[in-house]
């Protein structure tokens, strides 16, 4: 016999405070901590390998049927590349969100920005990072452990900055277009 769980029992607080909370559930009074940045970021990764290679085309194209040449061709026992499910809409804005927060980085610190930006590439069908840390280091002809370390200052430097309040933060909010409601075109 199956017992009854109401609704809003799975959005009453864990009893248990060893237990972490979900990095996607925050109340807008909590600040943003690095945790949450490091699951935003790596999300928006995952959403951005699992969209489309490609997309409607306004090239011609052929309304020839293929021929099948093989018994074998004509079931399907040809190798097809698995690709993940396309992301929602509403998982799509909250990759364009997280991504942007990349930019929140201060651009004379590029290779603080390409390390985030290369770390939060997580492959979405095995939820592996594309890019280790001691691969970063050989890209960058840096130790892993430095590469850590910078990866860290960049989230702590992000931290900092999503939880500035938005009125005093006129040069970020400038810099990304937002002051006026304009999408980053100053004339």
């Amino acid at each position: 016999m199956q017992k009854m769980v109401r609704a809003d029992a799975f959005d009453a607080p864990h009893p248990d405070p060893g237990i972490k909370r979900d990095p996607t559930s925050r109340s807008p009074n909590h600040p943003i901590d690095a945790q949450y940045v490091i699951y935003r970021l790596e999300e928006a990764g995952s959403t951005l390998l699992a969209l489309p290679a490609t997309g409607y085309s306004t090239a011609l194209r052929s309304s020839a049927l293929d021929i099948v040449r093989n018994a074998i061709e004509s079931y399907g026992w040809t190798e097809k590349r698995l690709r993940p499910a396309v992301p929602s809409a509403a998982r799509i804005t909250r990759m364009d969100e997280a991504l942007g927060w990349i930019t929140l980085i201060p651009p004379e610190s590029y290779v603080l920005r390409r390390i985030v930006g290369a770390r939060a590439l997580v492959s979405p069908m095995t939820e592996r990072h594309l890019y280790t840390w001691r691969r970063l280091g050989c890209a960058l002809g840096a130790d892993h452990k430095a590469v850590q370390r910078w990866h860290a200052q960049a989230i702590d430097i992000l931290v900092a900055r999503l939880n500035r309040p938005a009125a005093n933060d006129s040069k970020t909010a400038s810099s990304a277009g937002l002051r006026h409601g304009r999408s980053g075109f100053r004339p």
